[in-house]
């Protein structure tokens, strides 16, 4: 692609007048009308050189930029295309061109629970004709750990909108725990992802703290209240999750969480860190010790147990007893 805006509009007008057979371009009728075009559109009042024009040519013959016009000179004077069907265009795309946006539309189509894809659905159906239409079908090299039947992804982009737009929800709720559904109102502030299931966090009312709803524990929801919206001046979400992994937080402060993990499973913690707070401390013939700095919460303890027996919890004490009892009381199934 060009490198800047101007030659971009350099390129896109030498190609309008060189399609143009009409009329005979000399060189200075291509300078005329690449000054006029930058006046246009970019309120440039100076005039383009000679060289910068004759470069641009040059450019455009070339495969610099994949265009490989087929510009000539007739009667040493005139320029045109020796193709009168072609224009930069109509270049065909590259195999990475396709490859690229063969990467592009898989991204775009992770969205699917926001309305913006509605909006960007006919674009990305287009991009994916145009891919298919210029190289065969074939298997997705990019594959993303997804849910599409996970409950609740349906409230996902009406609770972006609500945001957006201060309203305060009408919530009907059933947590895991309760027996029966509670309705309330909420004053959601963000929406929060987390091993790939989703919430929304907010308050229920000013003498409240935070709280985090999972979508898929919605029963259903209304932006009809009545009630003013409180909005949230005082937390940044980046902030507010910095000592924590997953969604539980407390008021608790972060403590030094130390585990030692088996050689088998070194490798995966040392190039995957558990949480941005990891520090290593030592690697051995024992394994590798880790440092973290982590309020003490539901989450940490399942990240822990899922490597089973390749972890050992050094330290606080506490936490090591409750792994330790978890497991135990786990072995007693088997």
């Amino acid at each position: 692609m060009p490198t800047n805006r101007n030659a971009l509009i350099r390129y896109k007008t030498i190609d309008a007048c060189l399609q143009n057979r009409q009329r005979r371009w000399t060189l200075e009728d291509l300078i005329t009308k690449v000054s006029d075009a930058l006046y246009e559109y970019e309120g440039i009042d100076k005039g383009v050189g000679l060289r910068t024009i004759q470069a641009d040519i040059q450019m455009m013959r070339s495969d610099k930029l994949g265009y490989e016009a087929p510009i000539v000179v007739v009667d040493k004077k005139y320029y045109t295309y020796s193709d009168p069907q072609y224009s930069i265009t109509k270049v065909p795309l590259t195999q990475n061109d396709l490859a690229l946006m063969n990467e592009a539309l898989v991204l775009l189509k992770q969205f699917k629970g926001f309305s913006h894809f509605d909006q960007l659905s006919e674009v990305v159906s287009k991009l994916e004709e145009h891919i298919h239409s210029n190289e065969e079908k074939r298997v997705s090299i990019i594959n993303f750990e997804k849910n599409e039947n996970l409950k609740g992804l349906s409230y996902l982009d009406f609770l972006y909108q609500s945001i957006r737009q201060k309203k305060v929800l009408r919530l009907t709720y059933q947590s895991f725990k309760a027996r029966e559904s509670k309705t309330f109102d909420f004053h959601a502030w963000w929406l929060k992802e987390f091993k790939n299931r989703w919430f929304v966090v907010g308050i229920r009312n000013a003498k409240e703290s935070v709280i985090h709803l999972a979508l898929d524990r919605i029963v259903e929801v209304s932006d009809e209240s009545s009630t003013p919206y409180l909005e949230n001046t005082t937390i940044l979400p980046e902030e507010y999750y910095k000592h924590v992994l997953g969604v539980t937080i407390s008021q608790q402060q972060p403590e030094q969480i130390v585990l030692r993990f088996s050689q088998t499973h070194a490798p995966y913690v040392r190039t995957k860190p558990l949480h941005h707070s990891q520090q290593i401390i030592e690697q051995n013939h024992l394994g590798l010790t880790v440092e973290l700095r982590l309020q003490l919460n539901f989450e940490l303890e399942k990240e822990i147990l899922s490597f089973g027996e390749g972890v050992e919890v050094l330290a606080p004490l506490r936490l090591r007893r409750t792994i330790g009892n978890r497991l135990k009381a786990a072995a007693q199934s088997y």
